[in-house]
């Protein structure tokens, strides 16, 4: 029998706890994150923020200029995490194996549930599972449901917010032809690039491609033609195993001249990023390490709620880090960058539903 997979994706998590905790908030563009004054970033926005083109990663002074009547809130980590475990609760009650990837994001293998896999029975236990989270949590969540996880994330991501949506054996191939190349998992902004080159921009025009993917993706090649087609047999991670990556640079003298961290900071980024997309992974915290002459060493880390993968993403929320924090007060003997809450790189659908 095929998989069933679930995969629930809270709707615009920190920002609509911060809506339901405060009625005042409701369907008001609401930004967490760093004040527009303090010069730090956004971490989360509203759908109502979204429209005005407000994203993760961004300096918070951007988002006020995009949206002037934005309400920026700091981050509540405490409270995201409180409600992240009571949200994963109800789900552990319908007794499936569970593959937390955020705070704000959970696969399911629910084929226990079926003896044969139709959209109409799924879809109801999907609608139960969004039922409760709303009755006990008033809260939203969008629902995939698919026989593998890539066509579950997929489902979750094309029709936001509240959405729920079924991909099956039998429709998956028609499903994905209209869909951006950038839709399926691993395809990040350099691979994407990559394909837009040799006019593959959609996931039919890779179906249909005929040369040698190897020439543009590399080892890549043999995986991404499979996704393409829907066909994805890796297993959940339930192992609960917390991923990074990081690099960091011992100076030759103890410094805080900005002329040697800026650079350091920057090539360390680059090198994340270039891992990060080595791997078809996004990150989620942004960790920066500090050493004094003294060996004291300080670690400040900031999450956003969307993925990110670009080195400019990194670095930039890096500087707001270090900025917040000032923990250039002193000489630097070592500077280090890292990311954690490692996923799937952040879907972006823009073809109408």
């Amino acid at each position: 029998m095929s998989r069933v997979i679930f995969h629930i994706d809270m709707d615009a998590f920190y920002a609509s706890v911060e809506q339901r905790d405060n009625p005042h908030l409701s369907g008001r563009p609401v930004i967490v994150g760093a004040l527009p004054e303090r010069r730090g970033v956004v971490c989360a926005a509203s759908y109502e923020a979204r429209a005005f083109g407000v994203r993760s990663a961004m300096p918070s002074r951007t988002a006020q200029r995009l949206c002037p009547q934005g309400i920026f809130l700091y981050p509540r980590v405490d409270a995201y995490r409180v409600e992240s475990h009571a949200v994963m609760a109800l789900l552990a009650r319908f007794g499936a194996q569970i593959e937390q990837v955020s705070v704000d994001e959970a696969y399911l293998d629910m084929s226990h549930h079926f003896e044969t896999f139709t959209t109409a029975d799924a879809s109801s236990l999907a609608l139960e599972i969004k039922s409760l989270i709303l009755r006990e949590r008033r809260l939203t969540a969008s629902i995939g449901i698919g026989p593998n996880k890539l066509l579950a994330k997929i489902a979750s991501d094309h029709r936001k917010p509240d959405g729920l949506v079924c991909i099956t054996n039998e429709n998956k191939v028609d499903f994905l032809r209209p869909l951006p190349a950038s839709a399926i998992h691993g395809v990040g902004k350099v691979t994407a690039d990559a394909l837009s080159s040799a006019s593959l921009h959609t996931i039919a025009d890779i179906q249909d491609h005929k040369g040698d993917l190897r020439a543009l993706v590399g080892s890549f090649a043999h995986k991404l033609n499979q996704f393409a087609f829907g066909e994805d047999d890796r297993p959940l991670d339930i192992d609960g195993a917390v991923k990074s990556i990081s690099a960091e640079e011992t100076f030759t003298h103890d410094t805080a001249d900005r002329r040697l961290i800026v650079p350091a900071l920057k090539n360390q980024a680059a090198e994340i990023a270039a891992k990060l997309t080595r791997e078809h992974l996004a990150a989620r915290t942004i960790q920066v390490k500090v050493r004094y002459s003294d060996f004291t060493t300080l670690t400040r880390q900031y999450t956003v709620e969307d993925p990110i993968e670009s080195a400019d993403d990194i670095y930039t929320i890096a500087c707001a880090i270090l900025r917040r924090t000032q923990l250039v007060k002193h000489p630097l003997r070592l500077i280090g960058l890292g990311v954690s809450g490692l996923g799937l790189p952040s879907t972006q659908l823009s073809l109408p539903l």
